[in-house]
């Protein structure tokens, strides 16, 4: 299934989405890898198969195996930052946030793409997973490596969508049950 396909399965109430997902998969502000990666990265963390696949196939011909891996790594290593940070930040003990981690996460150090594209996949996931400290150092880190305020909101447009449309694809799978 294409995205295009994908656009045309939603049903008549999503029309909106439709029209979204039409529009945010087009930016002047983000490079091709940028906008395909958080499409990638966006619908693995929002979990729907058949959101999944269709963006899957899609990003396919637009980033290098090198880049579809690390769009699969943020949406994984920040499934898991996402629920730890988000903790430390909302417990009311605030010495949670001063202990150590001790959690792997070398690969945001070295994703095998533009540290600045790793960071702006990490900061969409973060978006969908609700981690506000997350989303801090994201957008921080992105910023300072140079993508505009307009380029950071264009990857959380696509995130925004991208959720939107997997939360009507799981809607319409439980209804139908």
């Amino acid at each position: 299934m294409s995205i295009e396909q994908l656009r045309g399965a939603l049903p008549d109430y999503a029309k909106d989405l439709k029209l979204n997902l039409g529009n945010v998969l087009q930016s002047e502000n983000l490079t091709a890898q940028q906008l395909w990666g958080t499409a990638l990265a966006s619908a693995l963390a929002a979990r729907n198969a058949t959101v999944i696949r269709a963006i899957a196939a899609d990003a396919d011909a637009q980033l290098s195996p090198e880049a579809q891996k690390a769009a699969r790594a943020a949406a994984a290593i920040m499934g898991m930052n996402n629920i730890y940070y988000r903790y430390t930040h909302l417990v009311s003990d605030k010495e949670y946030a001063s202990m150590p981690a001790k959690l792997r996460m070398t690969v945001i150090g070295k994703p095998g793409v533009d540290h600045a594209d790793f960071e702006l996949w990490s900061l969409a996931v973060s978006a969908i997973n609700g981690c506000g400290m997350c989303m801090d150092s994201h957008e921080k880190v992105v910023r300072d490596k140079g993508i505009s305020r307009d380029g950071v909101q264009d990857a959380i447009r696509i995130a925004s969508v991208v959720h939107a449309v997997a939360a009507t694809f799981d809607a319409e799978e439980a209804l139908a049950g």
